[in-house]
């Protein structure tokens, strides 16, 4: 053995002495404590939000949120019972309901079944095709807005949920193809060959075999899905009108009249706030994996 590859083996070996050492160090009680102490950082605004959306208006001006934790009797309902009774809010929390459920529920359909498609049919053109999907990926939404605009006005659905719906539809389905086929194409090829010389059929073996074995990258796609569509502003500003905007789109408009409608912004916003992360705080079992689903192959 020659010097330099001696050399090499003590570097190598206290290198990964010093990495274990590290590595033992943080991977204990101290990783934990300091992963908490970011979570709890990450979460002041939340919080704080709803602290503010309980808080009585008149004591807006007499200092933070934070005063109301050692002031309790700053803290009301009634903000709320003033944010339903606000048919502008209430309407278009409906509204995005409607917008958000079927763009959700149909990007995951009809991704799931173009990436079952693409990873485990054969049919003309398929890779090429896939190759127009992952080009769509870097498409702005930008660009595309006022072409559109145009589209829905020479089609009549203009101002209406459906344009909205269609428009978030047709954007989630590059990224939705993108990550299923990469994760279906992982599925073990043994797998479906056994299930079509057992006869399933291609329906059969994406329902009962596809479908749960994905559910993973499904449910983080839902995720995503969801929070892009919730949390909208642009395309629901260009596409929606007084009857059918979204709750992101009524909360900007009360923040024109933030004098006379400070009362139902914060529980307003605390409610756009709290239903995606209800959302993800019920699938995040499955974010992590889905996350990284098709990135290693």
């Amino acid at each position: 053995m020659t010097a330099a590859a001696s050399t090499d083996i003590v570097t190598g070996s206290i290198n990964r002495g010093w990495a274990a050492r590290i590595a033992a160090r943080t991977g204990g009680g101290a990783l934990r404590i300091f992963l908490i102490v970011v979570a709890l950082v990450w979460l002041i605004p939340t919080f704080g939000l709803l602290i503010e959306s309980l808080r009585d208006p008149a004591q807006y001006a007499n200092g933070g949120w934070w005063d109301a934790i050692t002031h309790p009797a700053q803290l009301t309902f009634s903000n709320y019972s003033a944010l339903l009774k606000t048919s502008a809010i209430t309407g278009s929390f409906w509204n995005t309901v409607e917008i958000t459920v079927p763009a959700t529920i149909l990007v995951v359909l009809i991704g799931a079944a173009a990436g079952y498609a693409f990873a485990w049919l054969e049919f003309p053109g398929r890779d090429a095709l896939f190759l127009v999907v992952i080009g769509l990926l870097v498409v702005p939404i930008q660009i595309a807005l006022i072409p559109v605009v145009k589209l829905y006005s020479a089609l009549g659905i203009s101002g209406s949920i459906l344009s909205v719906v269609i428009f978030h539809v047709a954007f989630g389905l590059p990224f939705a193809i993108f990550l299923l086929r990469n994760y279906f194409s992982g599925i073990p090829r043994d797998l479906m060959e056994a299930a079509r010389m057992d006869g399933a059929t291609e329906g059969r073996i994406f329902f009962r075999i596809v479908l749960p074995l994905g559910l993973p990258a499904i449910a983080s796609l839902a995720i995503f899905q969801f929070l892009w569509v919730w949390n909208d502003l642009l395309v629901a500003l260009i596409f929606t009108d007084s009857s059918s905007q979204p709750l992101t789109v009524a909360l900007a408009s009360q923040t024109r009249q933030f004098g006379s409608s400070i009362d139902v912004l914060a529980p307003g916003a605390f409610l756009s706030l709290i239903v995606p992360l209800a959302v993800f705080m019920f699938f995040q079992r499955f974010f992590v994996e889905g996350v990284m689903a098709g990135s290693v192959k």
